[in-house]
């Protein structure tokens, strides 16, 4: 392990509350933000992940937002290597790192000892050319037969991820779910989830997916189509800037994107909810609850003892 430092961990579902808590964590424990929300990686897409503005932030500094183009694909691994790098700086500074964000496998590629399988280009082309000739479904018919586990914790049309698991499953010839390693931790560090029961969080997310388009995502998503969203295999598939190129292609009318996003935001949530509830670590705490900020203060003084 590195440094004697505690780290923070604030997880949960899209929409539950994560960034107040840790704005308000941040203050009372002298920390700094470390983002673990995939897409708020990217720069330019602000409004659709919901990223805290300068002045939202309340003087707390954040690291690792706006750190890749649109044209980028996600690397896990090399999140990896740049969040322990700002995590190392920050407790070396005497202060707290908060891994604040909604990505499961990017939380559990900081915390824990985690090696990522290797990759095949050949192989990985092949699967990437049957994606671009046929779609998703097909890949992740395979992928369900081939690992109904890992299947269940990837969305259908993620064809990314789908592609990544069966290029896992065949080189390494067991099951995607075998080459998650058990929990084993490389920082000491406490886990706070936030959540919100499930009619009141649907209900937040249709009020988010309102502000979204209110505050003007249709005009931000066409901005980052002059930098080459649609050619980004990650950005592209945001939730928002997906269903908002559809609108922009013509597949379905603005209507149709907004209603699109908040449905799929909510699909989303429950598997965001269901990877973190696995987890026995993580201290749940209700968003709704206002004596949250002080139980959770209470539960890392308790934890640190």
């Amino acid at each position: 392990m590195t440094g004697p430092g505690v780290v923070v961990a604030v997880v949960g579902p899209t929409a539950a509350g994560k960034s107040a808590l840790s704005i308000a964590l941040a203050h009372a424990l002298d920390g700094e933000v470390v983002n673990a929300d995939s897409m708020q990686l990217y720069r330019g897409m602000d409004i659709g992940t919901a990223k805290l503005t300068v002045a939202e932030r309340d003087g707390v500094p954040h690291h690792l937002l706006d750190i890749w183009e649109v044209t980028e694909p996600a690397s896990v691994a090399e999140y990896q290597r740049l969040a322990r790098a700002a995590v190392d700086d920050i407790l070396a500074r005497g202060r707290v790192p908060l891994l604040v964000g909604g990505s499961g496998l990017y939380v559990r590629a900081v915390l824990e000892q985690f090696e990522f399988p290797g990759t095949d280009p050949a192989l990985r082309q092949r699967l990437e050319g049957e994606l671009a000739a046929h779609g998703p479904a097909p890949l992740y018919a395979r992928l369900r037969e081939a690992d109904p586990a890992a299947a269940a914790g990837i969305l259908p049309g993620n064809g990314r991820r789908i592609v990544r698991a069966l290029e896992v499953i065949e080189l390494t010839g067991g099951p995607f779910t075998a080459a998650l390693p058990e929990p084993t931790p490389y920082y000491p560090a406490v886990q706070i989830g936030v959540d919100l029961d499930t009619a009141r969080l649907d209900e937040r997310i249709a009020v988010r997916v309102d502000r979204m388009w209110a505050d003007g995502l249709v005009a931000e998503t066409r901005g980052l189509v002059e930098r080459g969203l649609p050619q980004g295999r990650t950005a592209s598939r945001a939730l928002g800037y997906q269903q908002v190129l559809r609108f922009l292609d013509g597949e379905l009318t603005e209507t149709e994107a907004h209603d699109e996003t908040v449905r799929a935001t909510r699909r989303f949530v429950r598997r965001q909810r269901s990877w973190f509830r696995r987890d026995p670590r993580v201290h749940w705490f209700d968003s709704a609850d206002q004596g949250m900020v002080g139980a959770a203060v209470r539960i890392l003084g308790e934890t640190a003892r």
